[in-house]
């Protein structure tokens, strides 16, 4: 399947921040949308890579190092920084995790434990906190606090996606 390239999406971000309800209610539902997508995958499966890609696992434990990436841009807009801080586009961190000689069951309790917590934060902002900008690095442009949702919301069904794709592959091999 031809996909575009994470780091090759681009971004418009033209919509009222006061989606910012569905948007957290987005990021609120992967952890049970990932757990549903890999409940009946054999563990042979899960860790199996194509080629050097990450395997499900693997991009199941991305997911939950992103969320350290999103909590501290929460905390840059809480600090009213004008840039805020860039992800490692290496993805050095999932790299040296080794989520492949994890039991699924624990990453998964980590990314939902993680998830919940920002979840928590984000229900405690005001409606006009949703609306603080601040530069986004990569994207080198203006970055709401809703948008930012919308952008994590976003890198999650992009992972969905890669882990579908890749039970889909492996089950028919």
């Amino acid at each position: 399947m031809a996909r575009i390239a994470w780091k090759d999406r681009k971004f418009e971000f033209n919509f009222p921040a006061e989606l910012y309800p569905e948007l957290i209610e987005r990021l609120r539902g992967t952890p049970a949308r990932v757990e549903d997508r890999v409940r009946d995958a054999a563990p042979a499966i899960l860790t199996r890579r194509d080629g050097e890609k990450w395997s499900i696992q693997e991009n199941i434990g991305h997911l939950l190092d992103l969320d350290d990436l999103f909590l501290g841009r929460l905390d840059d807009f809480d600090r009213g920084v004008a840039t805020l801080r860039a992800a490692d586009m290496t993805n050095q961190k999932t790299h040296r995790a080794e989520y492949n000689s994890q039991a699924i069951e624990d990453v998964l309790d980590r990314f939902r434990r993680k998830r919940m917590k920002a979840i928590a934060r984000l229900e405690k902002l005001s409606p006009a906190q949703f609306e603080r900008v601040a530069l986004h690095p990569r994207l080198d442009k203006p970055m709401r606090v809703t948008d930012m949702l919308y952008f994590q919301a976003e890198h999650d069904d992009y992972h969905l996606a890669r882990i579908s794709e890749l039970i889909r592959l492996f089950s028919s091999s």
